[in-house]
């Protein structure tokens, strides 16, 4: 498994300098793009509406326009994997959101991974993978065990280059 020093050179020797806070609001946007397709086609379904299906491709079409800034269709499934990472992200944040009064705790455990989602996307979209290992590492550590290596790794590098504070 390649180290945290390894993917902090492949960002390039200074982290601090790369700058993602743009990236990151509109990865953000993109969660509740993809929420609001979400819903509209639910809404569609419980009122038979078709105008909210017409709303939810352009929407849809909107998402799609704001992807291309920051994910590469690439040569596999990157696109759609980052699609869905988002979309699992936003919806396990909106479901601890709910639980959190009641049970805390659970919402606790449901921020964190909502947020090892969220740090695959970017560890997917800043190059960071290596299949092999990811593929390995899942099935060596199991659902049970503490995350470790790739995903760690990334979580670090998220934390330090993606920053929603920086004013530009």
């Amino acid at each position: 498994m390649k180290g945290k020093e390894e993917l902090l050179e492949k960002l390039g020797s200074e982290v601090n300098e790369l700058d993602l806070s743009k990236d990151e609001d509109l990865s953000i946007a993109l969660m509740n793009l993809i929420s609001l397709e979400e819903h509209l086609y639910f809404s569609a379904m419980k009122t038979k509406k078709t105008g909210f299906i017409e709303k939810m491709y352009k929407i849809r079409g909107i998402r799609t326009e704001l992807m291309k800034e920051i994910v590469d269709k690439g040569e596999g499934e990157e696109w759609c994997i980052s699609k869905h990472l988002l979309a699992a992200s936003m919806r396990v944040i909106e479901t601890a959101n709910k639980i959190y009064e009641e049970e805390s705790g659970k919402a606790e455990n449901l921020y964190n991974l909502a947020f090892d989602l969220y740090s695959m996307f970017w560890g997917i979209n800043l190059g960071l993978e290596d299949e092999e290992d990811l593929e390995t590492e899942t099935l060596e550590r199991g659902m049970e065990e503490e995350s470790s290596g790739w995903l760690e790794n990334t979580k670090e590098i998220v934390k330090k280059v993606i920053d929603c504070c920086v004013e530009k």
